[in-house]
């Protein structure tokens, strides 16, 4: 049975199976279905605290189409989002990486920052909170120390200036903050476009904001560091940039121009690594092809495949997670069932008494899934969640329809020891969750 007592709201409910469904990870509510990866999650969960710490952090995670990959990024982003660091997001597509000529990079770039999200605000469109609470910040801190606003803001930037790009940077944050303090919205607007990387030429940034440059395919790395800087000054942990479907550049046809995308990751990690960037991670998730394919993939640049190789004594059952290279392992087929239980639990608002679904179809529906697909259900179960949902629609919009008719003759032997037993575990996830937050 699962744990967890407290409704879910039927707002939330709708949006997690409306997801699910679809075979896409639900924006909010994964603690209701997460399950498993305690080991990556640990892994990850100090990288949070080294970003958090003044240090830096970089992992690829790795896995199959549908193998949880997504899932497995959201989940870090609330985690680090609880941790009190801030965080931007944005999928690779073939008019979005990480290093281009004609927009391509800046396109990512203004994706993530739009969806810069915080602990209050995780739904994205952050920044300008964090403006504000710098301001408030330092309006309190002046007040306490008898001095100008002004010399307090100084003060604070004064880092920024250190690093490339940090003198407009900063002009710009100082733009926005006079804007507010004067109450003109038309330069606070163009500060948070500049920032956000919205601006497409120098002629069009500078009418609104005093800067001859803006944020373009040239400095978008050097941008996102500032970034990082900018909200530990305003009192976040640092800033943790997620990047997913990074296969687009596996894709690319251009060798010369996924080569150049190639030496932008390494020279990411290569700063990560060496201590050259502070309170930033980056998190890219890719498939094994982007990674090992000696083609295209990373491990075509020798480089990239020397630092990102895996460590050869890991064999055996032997896992170490200290590289940069984080593979998803498949989930047991322990914590498929906890799983499906959770998606049960979550299709009832909480209420088990509502349960459209006995323990017994549970494992029914795992024992069809193996005899139909075989070990890839729960090795890529995207498609497995899919079905179940599909299960339980019909049944709850078909009431009185028996499950044993919509699966077949399943024939599942009783619990023995060793077997599968749904009593003894806990199926809410939130032992993870509780644990690890």
């Amino acid at each position: 049975m699962n744990g967890t007592t407290a409704p879910i709201s039927a707002r939330d409910r709708d949006a997690i199976m409306q997801a699910l469904a679809a075979g896409v990870v639900p924006r909010n509510g994964l603690r209701h279905i997460q399950v498993g990866r305690s080991i990556e999650v640990a892994a990850l969960l100090a990288d949070i605290e080294r970003i958090g710490n003044d240090g830096a952090a970089i992992r690829f995670i790795v896995g199959e189409y549908g193998a949880g990959k997504t899932f497995f990024l959201n989940l870090i982003r609330l985690i680090a989002l609880e941790k009190k660091l801030v965080t931007i997001h944005a999928d690779l597509a073939p008019d979005r990486r990480l290093l281009g000529r004609d927009g391509q990079a800046r396109g990512l770039y203004a994706e993530a920052v739009r969806n810069m999200a915080t602990r209050t605000k995780p739904d994205g469109g952050a920044l300008a909170s964090i403006m504000e609470r710098f301001l408030t910040d330092a309006v309190r801190d002046a007040e306490a120390t008898k001095v100008s606003v002004d010399k307090v803001i100084d003060a604070k930037l004064a880092p920024l200036q250190d690093e490339v790009g940090g003198y407009d940077y900063t002009v710009v944050l100082k733009a926005y903050l006079r804007g507010s303090e004067n109450g003109d919205d038309h330069l606070k607007t163009g500060a948070l476009r500049w920032i956000r990387g919205e601006f497409t030429t120098k002629t069009e940034a500078r009418s609104v904001v005093p800067v001859r440059n803006i944020i373009d395919d040239a400095n978008v790395y050097d941008s996102l560091k500032l970034l990082g800087s900018f909200v530990k000054i305003a009192g976040y942990g640092g800033l943790l940039a997620v990047f997913d479907e990074m296969v687009n550049l596996y894709k690319l046809q251009h060798p010369q121009t996924r080569n150049a995308n190639y030496e932008q990751i390494l020279r990411i990690i290569n700063d990560t690594l060496q201590g050259n960037v502070r309170s930033v991670g980056f998190l890219f998730g890719g498939t094994p092809e982007f990674l090992l394919d000696t083609r295209r993939g990373l491990y075509s640049y020798p480089a990239l495949e020397s630092r990102l190789a895996e460590n050869t004594f890991a064999k055996g059952g032997l896992v170490d997670m200290s590289g940069p290279v984080i593979r998803l392992q498949s989930l047991s087929p322990e914590d498929l069932l906890i799983l499906l239980s959770n998606i049960r639990h979550v299709m009832a608002g909480g209420d088990a008494s509502k349960y459209l679904i006995p323990d017994e179809a549970l494992k029914a529906f795992m024992t069809h899934c193996s005899q139909r697909i075989g070990e890839a259900y729960f090795r890529t179960p995207r498609n497995t969640i899919k079905s179940f949902v599909h299960l339980l629609s019909i049944l709850d919009q078909n009431p009185g329809t028996d499950w044993r008719q919509i699966l077949g003759t399943v024939q599942v032997a009783p619990d023995t020891a060793g077997q599968l037993d749904l009593a003894s575990a806990n199926g809410d996830g939130d032992e993870l969750f509780n644990l690890k937050l």
